[in-house]
């Protein structure tokens, strides 16, 4: 097996903004025991409440928690949970630059009991930001540049991300020598033209690429249709299948999933792009950076909820394998 012990080492180096949509993860933990006389509906004895950082803020999540140094800039709300995000976001040692609008902050409660997930609800106005923002985002990512080694984009397709925005976030970026990665929607895909490298998974992929996925030969049409249209490599997550990798300069790579067991894929993506990031700001090759990040995919899906790993955990499954 290769060795990305020196890459891994690099990792508390990196410095990695990520813009994008934000959000509050909460999570109402309980037991069920019997249906409700009101409706047939399960009844949720509550035993606990946690929040964390979800959406574009489990990227940076997952950066602070590889010991790199993480920014989040983002859109929220004037209410409770912009304070509670802040609030989990420095307890983690991630820098949060959240910009306020007339909007609620982006909130997804998730019930849950015996580690499985009963319901879900969402919180938030998909609006798209106001100009005013837009060139606030702009002001902060010009002071932050210097000190940064790459800017994420996670889109959530929530209104923060819009083509105009990362049309100048990628001269301005890009214009200083430094990589753009981008966590793509498909109804955006076209925004995401000549960055460094994109993330879809495979239904994301195959949406945008407008081919369903039978095949493998039908993979590796969505991948070169993909990196063709928007000038940018293509690393395509594939679930149990693990990754393939399209780089511009034609060479491809198939990564094999390194999961051990799947819980819960919730944030899986967001760790592919944070640890690509890392990998690429420590001076790995695109493909190197897509099998650590491989690995780490694979620790977190083994964990319920919006995970994150360690450099620990990431050494120990790399020795494993």
């Amino acid at each position: 097996m290769k060795d990305y012990s020196r890459f891994i080492r690099k990792f508390k180096d990196t410095g990695i903004l990520t813009i994008g949509d934000v959000m509050l993860d909460e999570y109402i933990w309980g037991k069920v025991n019997r249906i409700s006389p009101e409706a047939p509906v399960q009844v949720v004895e509550v035993t606990k409440t946690t929040s964390i950082p979800g959406g574009a803020a489990n990227v940076a999540n997952n950066i602070a928690a590889l010991s790199g140094r993480a920014w989040i800039l983002g859109v929220t709300g004037e209410d409770q949970a912009k304070e509670i995000l802040r609030s989990e976001l420095s307890s983690r040692k991630i820098d949060p630059i959240l910009i306020t609008e007339d909007r609620p902050t982006i909130k997804k409660v998730r019930i849950l009991s015996q580690n499985q997930q009963l319901l879900r609800l969402d919180y938030e106005n998909t609006h798209p930001i106001s100009k005013k923002t837009h060139q606030k985002i702009l002001g902060y990512v010009k002071e932050l540049l210097p000190q940064l080694d790459c800017v994420i984009i996670s889109d959530y397709a929530k209104g923060i991300v819009t083509k105009e925005l990362v049309a100048e976030v990628k001269d301005l970026v890009i214009g200083e020598g430094k990589k753009v990665l981008i966590d793509p929607k498909p109804r955006n895909m076209k925004f995401y033209q000549g960055v460094s490298l994109v993330t879809p998974n495979n239904k994301e992929a195959a949406r945008f690429a407008d081919i369903d996925e039978e095949s493998e030969e039908d993979l590796l049409k969505i991948g070169r249709k993909i990196l063709k249209n928007l000038d940018t490599n293509v690393l395509i997550t594939r679930g149990e299948k693990g990754m393939s990798l399209f780089e511009k300069s034609g060479k491809i790579t198939h990564i094999p999933t390194k999961a051990r067991q799947v819980y819960d894929v919730t944030g899986a993506g967001d760790t592919v792009i944070a640890v690509t990031a890392m990998a690429l700001a420590a001076g790995a090759d695109y493909a190197d950076a897509a099998a650590i990040a491989n690995y780490a995919a694979g620790i977190v899906v083994g964990k319920v909820g919006t995970a994150t790993t360690t450099i620990e955990e990431l050494k120990e499954a790399m020795k494993e394998k």
